[in-house]
């Protein structure tokens, strides 16, 4: 498959771009600057807000990964958050619509690297009493969205599905959780934030339990205290004593090694379905190594629904729908450094 990558020179994209070609497929990177070209890509340097000139990147193409966006609330005003994830992600949708029907292209399906935020917890400024409602988490749990981030990866998932009411499009959005890549020395963030979770998460669950219990709800009280200062939208900064531990909890103890997001996105462009879909996509089990409902009894005792059982360690956002729609199977669980 010829395939355009947007945002293909990122720490997703670049892995992304070497999966598909490494099987098969031929592909057409597109990003802002083109510093180190990957070798045996196409490499173009472009900008997804300039709608006219994506008609020229669209050319030949039979599907596109579009991964082009500010990844965090702190990245951007909350304006240019908007003109870039939803504008850009309209104009790729629209360009792509566009090249179909000039006979320049043969699009049938857009993947979007959508975000686990979509839901509007973790990096939200308001949290009603039951915005968390269930466990496992999955795609009927109503979202709340309070950042622009995540509002910004909401609302793409409705232009998904707008081009599909109007142009018969398919699309699948892949709410990503925290993406991590054990396949380079660089410093990582994200591992750094994966391991500081699961020690500090251990530390707190071998307390005792009313010690336990106070902790927790201090842990608890100081996110959202945070979240409602809005920080999460000033610096991406997890220097703090509990960040670890807090946005561990807030993202539910999911996380993903970039190999099986990058087989979700090309499994997302060569399975047989139709319409636009978002989809939960994380590793199997939570990379805490504890048992995941000890963890949600804990973290989240104001939760008491369980949609469906859950045991040992599986993770408390399913992937029971994307296991479904592309056959997707996460394959690289985490492991420590």
């Amino acid at each position: 498959m010829r395939i355009l990558v947007t945002g293909g020179m990122g720490a997703v994209g670049r892995p992304t771009v070497e999966w598909l070609m490494g099987h098969g497929h031929t592909v057409r990177v597109l990003d802002l600057s083109v510093d180190e070209p990957i070798p045996g890509a196409e490499c173009r340097e472009g900008d997804i807000t300039d709608f006219a000139s994506l008609s020229d990147h669209m050319q030949d193409m039979q599907g596109v990964v579009h991964l082009a966006a500010f990844p965090h609330p702190s990245m951007a005003p909350p304006q240019r958050i908007f003109q870039v994830n939803d504008g850009g992600t309209f104009n790729v949708f629209q360009a792509a619509i566009d090249a179909n029907k000039r006979g320049d292209a043969e699009i049938r399906r857009i993947v979007c690297a959508g975000s686990i935020n979509a839901l509007g917890y973790n990096f939200g400024v308001v949290f009603p009493e039951d915005q968390i409602r269930y466990f496992p988490i999955d795609e009927q749990h109503p979202t709340y969205t309070t950042d622009p981030y995540s509002f910004s990866k909401r609302t793409i998932e409705e232009i998904g599905g707008y081009f599909w009411r109007r142009e018969g499009l398919s699309s699948l959005f892949l709410r990503y959780p925290a993406i991590y890549d054990l396949n380079t020395d660089e410093p990582s963030m994200l591992l750094d934030f994966v391991e500081g979770a699961r020690q500090q998460t251990a530390a707190v669950m071998s307390l005792p339990e009313q010690e336990r219990q106070a902790r927790i709800a201090e842990i608890i009280a100081d996110f959202k205290r945070r979240a409602r200062g809005r920080e999460w939208e000033k610096a991406f900064d997890w220097s703090f004593p509990d960040a670890h531990i807090m946005l561990g909890r807030s993202n539910f103890w999911t996380c993903l090694d970039v190999r099986d997001a990058a087989q979700a996105a090309e499994k997302g462009l060569l399975a047989d379905y139709a319409g636009s879909h978002p989809v939960y996509v994380t590793q199997a089990d939570n990379f805490i190594g504890l048992p995941s409902r000890e963890l949600a009894e804990a973290f989240f005792p104001d939760v008491t629904t369980w949609k469906k059982p859950v045991t040992g360690t599986q993770s408390l956002v399913s992937i029971e729908k994307i296991r479904e729609l592309i056959g997707f199977e996460p394959v690289y669980p985490f492991k420590s450094r």
